[in-house]
């Protein structure tokens, strides 16, 4: 009995640990794309003066451009997308999936580098807050 209870214990206090870990590694997924979509932009715009495509749908093609996004737009448990985006401005946020450990996380980044998070239910209660000029990584902190 004194084992079994041993065991519980352990078990009670790994596996929050473990689960917050998993969930570190899959909102990493989701930062490195938009960095990465963003660096993207960034370099259409230096090449075509304008984050929309020249000519939508065809070459050369922004990265946020709709023909783009269904090769493009998925991040693991994240799904992204640019709600804002025009010749010169743009906004792309990942998603946590309905029903994955990631739901009721929202990461986002614009033109200018403003990084923001959100996450709130049915996210874990400790990971529950907004950032706004860096993303949340970490249970609790931006």
């Amino acid at each position: 009995m004194i084992t079994v209870a041993i065991v519980a214990i352990l078990t009670a206090i790994a596996y929050p640990s473990y689960r917050n870990y998993v969930l570190r590694g899959q909102i990493t997924y989701a930062t490195n794309a938009l960095s990465s979509l963003s660096a993207n932009m960034e370099r259409y715009f230096q090449d075509n003066r304008q984050y929309t495509s020249v000519t939508p749908g065809t070459a050369p093609m922004s990265p946020c451009d709709t023909a783009q996004q269904a090769s493009t737009f998925a991040a693991g448990t994240f799904t992204l997308s640019c709600p804002t985006y025009t010749a010169s401005t743009f906004t792309i946020t990942a998603v946590g999936n309905t029903g994955s450990s990631t739901a009721g996380f929202s990461y986002s980044i614009d033109y200018q580098g403003n990084q923001t998070s959100t996450v709130a239910a049915p996210a874990p209660s400790a990971w529950r807050m907004t950032c706004t000029g860096s993303w949340e990584t970490r249970a609790g902190s931006c």
